[in-house]
């Protein structure tokens, strides 16, 4: 067979997988496209660098690229570690990154991984990853180059925003189990705190567990942290709003390219709705579904937000597998709180205004991840800088204080 009627056939099934057969103007895509690739095979000067299936590979990325940030093609290897994500246990250096603004930008480290130990910050741009340029790579590109066997070291440079020369960090690559969600403790004895981390398959139900403890000691009010949360899951940030919801009520609703195409989630829930002050700390590293949880507790005024504008992710990807066992990660949808506002490109706006640097966002989950260093000085001496005060926390406790003591919060 030849390399033409290679490329046209693998052309042929991805028309067909979504939907596109039939249509003139991609059936002459595909033709113009198999002409330029005759061309590449019979007159391109070195004969053994032309690989049909690595080209047509190269294709489909630079394609589906050129749809959004969050489309992508991906090979088998990138189908995996995105299965190994959601599942919460993966072997690399524990960073969240998206596609913005033509980089791979670090979303927000994962809280306690190499990466957050290594100084990275959100915010910081990736541009090699040991010695090679990752300028103009695919978000799979550079995960692909960032993980590797535990114990093996990866350097990767940066371009800091506010900095100059970039930034060179070497980070010892582990397996990455990552705690969905962490630190729930009660704060001024009748409110709780949890921090979620991300929005993964057990997520929900550990987060359940964690308010029913807390009630259980008492809570009246209620933290929830999602400052640096990626998110994950649409689905589970679903059930994690079904106890704040009484059964029936909607919660969140997604609408693909046409009216016909939304689909509404409402609470099934039957059981008792949690109704007690709640206050959600988000910022720039809030993404995704952690948008999602903060904008509908908002929308529905069952939540104060405090803290400063979130990253502005609300589209749905999802995931079809091809025969080959490659993928697409196509964009299908946008998420809507229920009064119809789309969090894509825009974010949660806070009710309540508390803008931390970046630095001083890694310097807080420091504290939080290492309560055992509460002198000041021995801190300082191992991280470099001293704890700061945790303002957006501080606000969020004020708020909830006032709340209960039936005092409106402006």
């Amino acid at each position: 067979m030849s390399v033409g009627s290679l490329l046209a056939m693998g052309l042929l099934q991805l028309a067909q997988l979504i939907g596109w057969v039939g249509d003139r103007e991609v059936s002459s895509s595909a033709r113009y496209y198999r002409e330029v690739m005759n061309l590449v095979r019979d007159r391109y000067v070195d004969p053994e660098a032309v690989q049909p299936k690595a080209m047509t590979r190269d294709a489909l990325r630079g394609m589906m690229r050129s749809l959004d940030a969050n489309s992508d093609f991906m090979a088998v290897s990138d189908y995996e570690h995105l299965r190994e994500d959601l599942e919460s246990n993966f072997g690399g250096i524990g960073v969240q990154i998206e596609f913005r603004d033509g980089f791979v930008v670090v979303i927000a480290p994962i809280a306690g991984t190499p990466g957050e130990r290594a100084g990275i910050l959100r915010g910081d741009r990736v541009i090699a990853v040991d010695g090679e340029s990752m300028v103009g790579a695919s978000i799979n590109q550079v995960v692909e180059r960032m993980r590797g066997i535990p114990g093996t070291d990866v350097q990767i440079t940066f371009n800091r925003p506010g900095q100059e020369e970039p930034i060179e960090v070497t980070v010892t690559r582990e397996i990455i189990e990552v705690e969905s969600v962490a630190n729930i403790e009660m704060l001024d004895g009748q409110i709780g705190y949890v921090r979620v981390v991300q929005f993964a398959e057990p997520t929900a139900d550990e987060f359940r567990a964690a308010i029913e403890s807390l009630i259980l000691q008492g809570m009246q009010a209620l933290i929830i942290d999602v400052r640096n949360n990626p998110g994950g899951i649409l689905t589970v940030a679903k059930e994690m709003l079904e106890p704040f919801f009484p059964e029936g009520e909607l919660m969140v609703y997604t609408e693909g390219r046409d009216s016909l195409d939304r689909e509404e989630f409402r609470s099934t829930n039957t059981g008792e709705v949690w109704t007690f002050p709640i206050a959600v700390l988000i910022n720039g590293g809030s993404a995704s579904a952690s948008e999602l949880l903060a904008g509908s507790l908002k929308d529905t005024d069952r939540a104060e937000i405090i803290g400063e504008q979130s990253f502005g992710k609300g589209s749905v990807q999802s995931l079809i597998r091809l025969r080959s066992g490659e993928a697409l990660r196509l964009t299908t949808a946008r998420f809507y709180t229920p009064s119809g506002q789309t969090l894509d490109k825009v974010g949660v706006t806070p009710d309540i205004e508390v803008v931390m640097t970046p630095a001083d966002d890694f310097n807080i989950a420091l504290q939080r991840n290492r309560p055992d260093l509460d002198d000041p000085e021995e801190f300082n001496e191992r991280f470099g800088s001293y704890p700061v005060d945790d303002e957006p926390l501080e606000a969020a406790v004020a708020a909830l204080t006032e709340n209960m003591a039936g005092v409106a919060t402006p």
